[in-house]
């Protein structure tokens, strides 16, 4: 059913407020301009009202810490159904930008500005040109959702089209006006299926999960590996994925620039740092007690959307950094957690499975 939110005033006399709208939707985009967190923390808006070629502007164009895009679509005037039909037109235009094209599309959005070094600044990485627009998220801004358009997105996401709704109200309190957001999907289940569909070939996922560990002043592999467990923070982005993990899921663990550096098996579920234990020589301890080695977003502990968050591990086989497995050709992404469906991802694991022999002992 369309999502609908109320808002109460809190007091001795709960107070409803009362549902209004904006002056108008160029003014939801002016706001989003200016504060891009609206939508999303995880997202660098990089372009506005670029000509597709197909007849059409693109509202917003964003990018993600992996270098997928993120196309962004206000329904303004036009219906829901509407604006989903154009969204997966203006997608296909999307896919098939190159690398040029999108710093073209930057130079506008921002005069004088270079993505790169604003990518850098925005989430701590350089932005590698063949991790660019390698797969794209769909996301449509609307008032209001009809049942036809629920049930459409609904099924273009089960079958793995990374397409979602960002439904807002406006509430009048006094003066003001105050804005509420609501998904229709959860955030995560479209990032995932943006992460795990290929821009190439499609194959049946295999089973086994990918993990990227930003080994860095805010994670140790050396502690991952002494203390039993992999981990993810500083953002939604970068820690949700870890919920799709299961007790028994096996799990390989690449260190992004340098090479895969272990196999293991899931034995718990995500944890935020405050309720993580680990096992040490005096007992279970919380992991911020006694990891010595990085940081872990300690300056978000009290903060559910930006701490670092932990999942146990029994590891099968690892390696020192020194000695991780990089070769040409072999799967990589910057998702904590994905599930790849590419003939990629298989090749590399047949391949992994020789340069870790012990990956099916138990």
């Amino acid at each position: 059913m369309p999502i609908r939110t109320a808002l109460w005033k809190v007091g001795a006399q709960p107070q409803l407020l009362v549902e209004s709208c904006l002056a108008s939707e160029q003014l939801l985009e002016e706001m989003i301009i200016s504060a891009p967190r609206i939508l999303s923390e995880e997202w660098m808006l990089i372009g506005r009202q670029e000509n597709t070629g197909l007849g059409g502007r693109i509202d917003l164009l964003a990018i993600a810490p992996d270098g997928s895009l993120v196309l962004i679509e206000l329904k303004r005037e036009r219906t829901p159904r509407e604006v989903v039909a154009q969204a997966l037109d203006y997608a296909s235009w999307v896919e098939n930008l190159l690398p040029q094209d999108i710093a073209g599309i930057y130079s506008r959005f921002a005069p004088g500005r270079s993505l790169n070094e604003d990518f850098l600044q925005r989430f701590g990485q350089q932005l590698e040109e063949d991790g660019l627009n390698k797969n794209h998220q769909i996301i449509i801004v609307a008032a209001s959702l009809d049942d036809s358009t629920e049930r459409i997105v609904a099924y273009l996401s089960a079958r793995d089209i990374p397409i979602n709704v960002l439904c807002f109200q406006i509430f009048t309190h006094g003066q003001d006006q105050l804005l509420s957001r609501a998904w229709l999907l959860d955030p995560v289940r479209t990032q995932v299926s943006a992460s795990s569909t290929p821009d190439g070939p499609i194959e049946p996922w295999n089973g086994e999960f990918y993990c990227s560990f930003g080994n860095s002043e805010s994670r140790s592999w050396a502690d991952a590996v002494e203390l039993g467990f992999i981990c993810g923070g500083g953002g939604a982005w970068y820690s949700r994925t870890l919920e799709l993990l299961n007790p028994g899921d096996r799990v390989w663990v690449k260190v992004p620039g340098t090479g895969f550096v272990g196999v293991g098996l899931v034995t718990g579920r995500s944890q935020p740092a405050t309720d993580f234990k680990v096992i040490t020589q005096d007992g279970e301890k919380l992991v911020q007690d006694v990891s010595q080695n990085a940081a872990y977003h300690r300056e978000f502990i009290d903060d559910k959307e930006r701490c670092e968050y932990f999942v146990s591990m029994k590891w099968l086989q690892t390696v020192p950094l020194e000695r991780a497995i990089n070769e040409v050709g072999l799967f990589g992404n910057q998702n904590t957690i994905c599930k790849p469906t590419t003939p990629k991802w298989r090749s590399t694991v047949d391949r992994l499975k020789e340069k870790f022999p012990k990956w099916n002992e138990t």
